[in-house]
């Protein structure tokens, strides 16, 4: 970074808390209601194809919110906005767990997606700003950022299984509204100063809102209707049409919405599609194993649940280790180790049948899900190289949706494929078939990560 270092400010526990609860709450409602379609169309008396509104349309609102978010970062401060997100998404929890009509429901998932679609980027620029404020982030901060959407699920089946699917909202309130007040507390040092000049790009933006909106309303379709019905397929080449047009209209705005200049050069778009492979490997797995030991072993949700625990303490210190290994080795080395782990890690799949017990899954998980902090930092190093404050929530917005794109795109064809195999040949075929997948990504991304820069951390970000 160009900017100062202040990394000796230590962080108090409820700054942490304000930082992560955020980010938290976004990444979790994009997939934990998707248990509950279900519950909430038997009680609401609504068609289902209704009530997969709750769904589709958070993830339409959450793509036109992340588009935006740079410019109300730069207009208004990241930590108003950041504030105001907060406030919004804890107000629109609290619609959804009192909503008594599917479509109420509905509006106030629209409200809950364009509140929560700025605090991870914000978020990610306060913790990664030259106010050094991830240095001094417990470790919990990497389950929390990478975790929290494939933890969705498995978190909403567990609460509707003790309660009921108003939960998985009334759940939100208490954690936004003391993360609401522990905002103050941040330090401004941490957050990018408003520039009251900045312009409003509106034709980038409907492209780009556009584009984002129904490339991942027709991603969320594939998990109901399959990949070759046009509910799919169109939005999601509609929505790449118009992210294609954004693209060409950003290079040659001089004040775009979002700036796509941050990631210009081969290393850092190398990073950044590193970093999606990374976590579809890594969610598609979270997604599945949870799935497969409900319906295929026989165990209970809050057992399958509990079997995801053990690698969020694992990702925390990879993620809290990986920038101490990278003041020692290169880029290259340290994500080039977490690619090899994770390989290895989903070839342990091939071993998991219908009799493996509860703690060597869990055991495969950890060990997966640990490597991603070997590879999600350095990775980072490279893409936010160079960048002051005011261009970070740029790079972390970018970022958010290249995930958000990646993940439910990624995600969604790992799913087809368990699902086809395990139709006509049982669930751990379908578990096998799947694992052979993500081997075969991994893999391809450990060849390509021995193209990454052979700095160390401190030459990256000095730069």
């Amino acid at each position: 970074m160009t900017a100062p270092q202040t990394s000796r400010t230590r962080l108090g526990v409820w700054v942490q808390f304000a930082l992560l609860a955020g980010p938290l709450l976004s990444m979790l409602d994009s997939s934990i209601v998707n248990v509950a379609v279900a519950p909430i169309a038997a009680e609401l008396k609504a068609p289902l194809a209704t009530v997969q509104w709750t769904v589709s349309g958070y993830l339409l609102a959450l793509g036109i919110g992340l588009a935006a978010t740079s410019y109300f970062a730069r207009r208004f401060g990241t930590l108003p906005v950041y504030l105001v997100s907060v406030v919004a998404f804890t107000a629109a929890s609290l619609l959804c767990g009192l909503a008594p009509t599917a479509e109420l429901l509905i509006v106030a998932r629209v409200v809950q997606g364009l509140a929560g679609a700025p605090m991870v980027p914000l978020a990610m620029s306060m913790m990664l700003g030259s106010g050094g404020g991830a240095r001094s982030m417990s470790p919990a901060a990497g389950i929390l950022l990478f975790l929290g959407p494939a933890l969705g699920p498995s978190l909403g089946g567990i609460l509707i299984a003790v309660w009921d699917w108003r939960a998985i909202f009334l759940i939100n309130l208490p954690i936004g509204a003391i993360a609401a007040l522990c905002v103050r507390r941040i330090p401004r040092s941490l957050a990018a100063a408003r520039q009251p000049g900045a312009r409003f790009d509106a034709v980038g933006w409907l492209l780009l809102a556009g584009g984002l909106g129904v490339l991942l309303f027709g991603a969320g379709n594939s998990e109901t209707g399959g990949w070759s019905t046009p509910q799919t397929w169109v939005p999601i080449a509609a929505g790449g049409v118009l992210l294609a047009c954004y693209a060409a209209w950003a290079w040659r705005s001089t004040h775009p919405v979002v700036d796509l200049s941050v990631i210009a050069g081969a290393p850092k778009v190398l990073s950044l599609i590193l970093c999606a492979v990374a976590s579809v490997v890594t969610y598609a797995a979270i997604f599945l194993l949870p799935v497969f030991m409900q319906s295929a072993q026989g165990y209970t949700a809050l057992a399958a649940g509990a079997a995801l625990l053990p690698q969020g303490v694992l990702t925390g210190l990879s993620l809290a280790f990986g920038p101490r290994l990278l003041s020692r080795w290169t880029v290259r080395m340290t994500v080039s180790l977490g690619f090899t782990l994770l390989t290895a890690a989903s070839a342990a799949l091939l071993a998991i049948g219908l009799t493996t017990p509860l703690w060597v899954t869990a055991l495969v998980l950890a060990v997966r899900s640990a490597s991603i902090g070997l590879v999600i930092s350095p990775l980072l190093s490279v893409i936010l190289r160079g960048l002051d404050d005011s261009r970070l929530a740029d790079a972390n917005t970018l970022f958010s949706i290249w995930q958000r794109i990646a993940g439910s795109i990624g995600i969604a064809v790992i799913v087809t494929e368990f699902t086809r195999s395990a139709l006509p040949s049982g669930p751990v075929a379908g578990l096998h078939q799947a694992a052979t997948a993500l081997i075969a990504l991994s893999g391809a991304a450990l060849v390509a990560a021995l193209f990454l820069p052979r700095q160390r951390s401190e030459s990256l970000t000095a730069a």
